[in-house]
């Protein structure tokens, strides 16, 4: 077992891009610190989540998502299998979800089958209060923390440090609000509170409980790590979108999680960094492996492929 990698965010020195390099061309997992956060948004977030989540059922389905596949508003428990993304059938995962997308009004392309995707408004509950408006400031602080890791990104790849600028000034992110209730009988077989995926985009921010289990990458030598989950500590990993921006210099890592721990509530808040719906991507580097994408085409229909009718 290896030390799970910690990266100071804040710094932009040549010696901690090469490290960030190195870890994303071994995993593409990392705890970062130096990030900035104010500890009154990340205690106002897990308390307006929380308060969320101890609704009654038919309190939180009134901003059910409403049909297969739209991506923002609530996700009854069992309601998703993360595992199909990769082709693999399994139970649902034990978890429920809230979703939020972005704040600008999207003019996709007429003919453009996503239309409806990233035009579709994020379904705000009643109770708490308080809970669009602290979502909404997170939200805004994780586009600015997501920019600001893309440009130790960048010198991490030996480009300019705003090589990623030109796709991210209408970030088409989300940011989703987990919950993985206490279990109170054995999970179906191959059921996990999350299954095996790697994630999508450009990179993933993400807050868990300090001192929480389950969360676990596939090392590259086959088994599967634990991922330490730190006070004051985001874990940062790279997905599908970036490993073919870097053009297989970088890899995305399967990740789960799993049951351990799972006699207990475990929570966590998410935040799935996106580039512009509309940016193309072109791998890096002359001998380019992939044809370019646009970003929300490839986001949309690995997405859709998770949801459970």
């Amino acid at each position: 077992m290896i030390a799970f990698p910690v990266v100071d965010v804040s710094r932009t020195d040549a010696a901690t891009a090469r490290e960030v390099d190195r870890i994303c061309r071994e995993t593409g997992f990392l705890a970062a610190v130096g990030h900035g956060v104010a500890k009154a948004l990340l205690k106002d977030m897990w308390s307006v989540s929380g308060e969320f989540f101890d609704l009654p059922l038919d309190e939180k389905m009134r901003v059910a998502m409403p049909c297969p596949g739209y991506p923002y508003g609530y996700a009854p428990f069992a309601k998703e299998a993360l595992a199909a993304s990769r082709g693999e059938t399994t139970p649902p995962d034990l978890k429920e979800t809230f979703s939020i997308g972005p704040e600008s009004t999207w003019e996709a392309k007429a003919w453009d089958q996503s239309q409806g995707f990233i035009a579709a408004p994020t379904l705000w509950p009643r109770e708490p209060e308080r809970l669009e408006e602290v979502f909404r400031s997170y939200f805004r602080e994780m586009g600015g923390l997501s920019a600001r890791i893309l440009s130790l990104f960048a010198l991490a790849l030996e480009l300019p440090p705003d090589f990623f600028a030109y796709a991210i000034d209408r970030h088409a992110s989300a940011l989703r609000a987990l919950d993985y209730p206490a279990l109170d009988s054995p999970p179906a077989p191959g059921q996990l509170r999350a299954g095996a995926h790697s994630d999508y985009g450009s990179l993933t921010v993400l807050l868990a409980e300090p001192g929480s289990r389950g969360l676990e990458i596939r090392h590259p030598d086959g088994y599967w790590q634990p991922v330490p989950i730190e006070e004051g500590a985001f874990i940062v990993n790279i997905g599908d979108l970036m490993a073919r921006w870097s053009n297989d210099r970088w890899v995305s890592t399967v990740h789960r999680c799993g049951c351990a721990g799972s006699e207990k509530r475990r929570r966590s808040i998410a935040f799935f960094h996106l580039p512009n719906w509309d940016a193309e991507i072109r791998s890096i580097g002359e001998a380019a492996k992939y044809p370019p994408v646009e970003a929300g085409a490839y986001l949309m229909e690995k997405f859709r492929s998770t949801v459970r009718a």
